[in-house]
C-alpha cells in the first residue's frame, strides 16, 4: 500500500507521542531514533547509564508493534550466541539450526562495546546484508530488521571500542543527556502513578504498516541542489584540517536518507536544507576520526560537524520538486505516474 506523506507523518507522530508517555522530555532524540528506523537503518544510542537507552528501544518496539529481543553483550559472549548455531537433535539424529536473538524485528544490542571484536563482527553481516551465514548456510532475516545498540562513552575498563568499519554500519548515533529538573520530577510522578516498574504501551502500527511507512520514504523528492549540499557537507569533513579520516560515501547516503525521513516526519514529500542540517551531527559525527592532537584541545567530532554545517553555504534555490506519490502500482523499472 502507498501511504501519503501526511499519513506517514500522522502515524509517526502518534508513535512518538506514545513513546513520550514513558520516555520523558527527549522528543528531539526520539525523532532521530524514529527517523533512523523509517530510513531503514540502525541506531547507536551512546550515553551515560540510566538515561533511558534500553527503555527507549523497548518502548519504541512496543509502539511500532514489532517483535523485540534484548541481547546483553558480555566479554564471554560468542558469535553463535548472536546468530544461532546447529544443535544435534536426538530424535531425528541430525543437526538442526537454532536461530539466535538476531532473528527478530528490533534487536537491542545492550552494551555492545563490552563484547570482543569477534562477537561484534557477528552483527556486521546481519546489519549490512540482512542475513546470517552459519556453517556455510545463509539465512535471511525477516523485514523489518533494525539494531539499536547501546554504549557507555566514558567507561573504558573491560570494553572493546567499536572499530570504524562497524561504527559506519550505524546510520546515526544519538545521545539523550540528563533531563531537566522538571522532567526528572515528571519521571518520578509517572512511576508512582504506574504502581509498577515496567512501563508498557499499546502499539500504534504493526510490522506491515511500518514497512509501508519505510516504502513511502523512497518517494520523497530531493532537488539536485540539496544533493549537492549533502555532498559538500560530507566533503568538508574530509578537507577539515582537524580531521584525520572524513566521512565516507556511506555517510552521504545516511545523511540523505535521514533528511528524507525527517521531511516526512514534518509532513512534506520533499527535502529542504533544514532537514539536512537537523540530522547532520547524528549522521556524521561517528564517521570521522580526529587527529590525535585534537583530543588534547578538547575538540570532539560533534563540534567539528556543527562548524562544518555552519561554514558550508546553504542552497538558496526557491524551486520545489514537483514529484508526488504514485497513483498506481507499476513494475520495477517502468515509469511511475505521479500526482
Amino acid at each position: 500500500m502507498n501511504l501519503p506523506p501526511h499519513e506517514v507523518s500522522r502515524l509517526a507522530r502518534a508513535v512518538l507521542d506514545r513513546v513520550g508517555t514513558v520516555v520523558v522530555g527527549k522528543r528531539d532524540s526520539l525523532e532521530l531514533v524514529l527517523a533512523g528506523i523509517l530510513a531503514g537503518g540502525h541506531v547507536l544510542l551512546e550515553d551515560l547509564p540510566g538515561l533511558g537507552k534500553t527503555l527507549t528501544a523497548r518502548t519504541m518496539a512496543q509502539a511500532l508493534g514489532i517483535e523485540f529481543r534484548r541481547l546483553q553483550f558480555t566479554p564471554d559472549l560468542l558469535p553463535a550466541d548472536v546468530t544461532g548455531s546447529f544443535l544435534y537433535d536426538q530424535r531425528t539424529h541430525d543437526f538442526t539450526f537454532r536461530p539466535g536473538p538476531v532473528f527478530t524485528n528490533l534487536l537491542l544490542a545492550d552494551e555492545i562495546n563490552r563484547t570482543p571484536p569477534k562477537t561484534q563482527a557477528a552483527l556486521l553481516e546481519a546489519m549490512q546484508e540482512k542475513q546470517v551465514s552459519v556453517e556455510g548456510t545463509t539465512y535471511r532475516l525477516a523485514a523489518p530488521f533494525h539494531v539499536l545498540a547501546t554504549a557507555n562513552p566514558i567507561e573504558h575498563e573491560g570494553t572493546y571500542p567499536l572499530p570504524e568499519a562497524q561504527l559506519d554500519r550505524f546510520m546515526l548515533r544519538v545521545s539523550f543527556g540528563y533531563p531537566s529538573a522538571e522532567e526528572e520530577l515528571d519521571v518520578l510522578n509517572r512511576r508512582m502513578v504506574r504502581h509498577r516498574e515496567e512501563a508498557v504501551v499499546e502499539p500504534v502500527v504493526d510490522a506491515a504498516t511500518l514497512l509501508a511507512m519505510q516504502e513511502s520514504i523512497e518517494y520523497v523528492a530531493v532537488e539536485e541542489s540539496i544533493s549537492r549540499y549533502v555532498v559538500e557537507l560530507v566533503g568538508a569533513t574530509r578537507s577539515d584540517t582537524r580531521v584525520l579520516v572524513g566521512a565516507s560515501p556511506r555517510g552521504s547516503l545516511a545523511l540523505l536518507l535521514l533528511a528524507r525521513a525527517r521531511a516526512v516526519l514534518a509532513g512534506r514529500d520533499y527535502v529542504v536544507p533544514e532537514d539536512v542540517k537537523g540530522v547532520a551531527v547524528a549522521a556524521l559525527s561517528h564517521r570521522i576520526t580526529l587527529r590525535p592532537e585534537m583530543w588534547l584541545r578538547r575538540v570532539d567530532p560533534e563540534t567539528v560537524v556543527r562548524e562544518v554545517v555552519e561554514s558550508v553555504p546553504t542552497p538558496a534555490s526557491g524551486a520545489l520538486p514537483t514529484y508526488g506519490y504514485p497513483t498506481e502500482e507499476v513494475p520495477v523499472g517502468e515509469a511511475r505516474q505521479w500526482q
